[in-house]
């Protein structure tokens, strides 16, 4: 008696390995760019004090956005500062202009900016230069004490390398869900 295999039951054994393979793949590459996203594109941060008080709160869960970003005047910045904490300003003037504050007025170039978001009255600052490379910001509350920012020697201008990216909105409290204010 001769008995006739096709070949079918391994041909399906090969199949089924193969599609487990390529199952597997799919699943790895999908990690990878779940991770490249949240990694260069997309970044989150709490909100940690009042100093962007009324724009964002204590506690506000952030998105920001990382991927080809230039930073311009009002975006709302994340940045790594000295201590590696993340911190979020607004962006008041560009590399190369001149910034002061007269009598809680900001001028930028001697033009006076307009500033519907903020909250209290900021000490004055004499005439500045922003360096080449570098920008200066503020915090929306301008209380003094309340914000540390490019007024202080501490912080002083921030360097392009330090931005990590624009923050695009808030998200949480949902009651709050806002964009950046631009």
């Amino acid at each position: 008696m001769m008995v006739y295999n096709d070949g079918t039951k391994d041909d399906q054994s090969g199949y089924k390995k193969k599609s487990e393979m390529f199952s597997w793949l799919y699943f790895i590459l999908l990690l990878a760019g779940i991770f490249f996203v949240f990694r260069f594109v997309i970044g989150f941060t709490i909100v940690n004090g009042e100093s962007m008080s009324p724009t964002f709160e204590n506690n506000d869960f952030l998105i920001s956005s990382n991927m080809f970003y230039t930073p311009d005047r009002n975006d709302i910045i994340l940045f790594e500062s000295e201590d590696g904490y993340d911190v979020l300003k607004r962006v008041i003037a560009l590399p190369n202009e001149t910034v002061e504050i007269k009598d809680g007025v900001v001028y930028v170039n001697e033009h006076q900016i307009e500033e519907k978001y903020t909250s209290g009255i900021p000490d004055d600052l004499e005439k500045t230069t922003v360096g080449e490379g570098e920008y200066f910001v503020l915090g929306d509350n301008r209380t003094p004490g309340e914000s540390l920012d490019s007024r202080s020697t501490e912080l002083g201008n921030i360097d392009r390398e330090k931005i990590k990216g624009e923050v695009v909105f808030s998200v949480f409290p949902f009651e709050s869900v806002t964009t950046s204010g631009k």
